[in-house]
């Protein structure tokens, strides 16, 4: 795949969203993980003659560069002195809980990113973005009822694929909506 087979921009269009959520939600720092964002279609650009479709799709693609783009940017984070206020003395955390936490909230994302996108809609909407059903339901046009019963099928997913724990491949499909 060359170079002008890539089309950054509609990539960036598909899944952009999803990748900054999911650095997002592994950073815990919109601005940083919006960097990250940038960096991974930096890295998608530079080695669009190295993605081979038939191994998976741009998708799959992007998340695992925003995979390794965010592990980076943590690894960064934690080397860095934090900013202290006043005369408080600086918090310390160790690196390898920082690490933990990142990859936490890794597995939170990329259990997200299994869902359907009718079910990942109402999940952010409602458990992340903190909106009630009748906001969602006014904003997507879908009954509130329905956006409850992809939320009940969303849940189940979601703790089947995070009770199964870290670099397990027990997790699920994405199993109705």
């Amino acid at each position: 795949m060359g170079r002008s087979a890539f089309d950054v921009r509609a990539a960036y269009a598909e899944h952009g969203a999803s990748l900054v959520a999911f650095a997002a939600a592994s950073l815990r720092d919109r601005g940083l993980a919006e960097d990250c964002v940038q960096e991974v279609f930096v890295r998608a650009w530079r080695a669009s003659d190295r993605h081979d479709p038939d191994r998976g799709s741009v998708r799959t693609w992007l998340f695992a560069i925003a995979r390794n783009v965010v592990v980076d940017a943590a690894r960064a984070r934690a080397r860095r002195p934090g900013v202290v206020a006043g005369d408080a003395p600086p918090e310390v955390v160790d690196p390898r809980d920082e690490h933990a936490a990142v990859v936490e909230r890794m597995r939170l994302a990329q259990a997200l990113a299994r869902l359907t996108p009718e079910q990942r809609q109402v999940v952010v909407e409602v458990h992340l973005n903190g909106r009630d059903y009748a906001d969602v339901s006014q904003q997507t046009g879908v009954a509130a009822a329905t956006l409850r019963t992809r939320m009940f099928a969303a849940l189940r997913v979601l703790r089947k694929d995070l009770s199964a724990g870290p670099g397990s491949e027990e997790g699920g499909g994405s199993g109705g909506g």
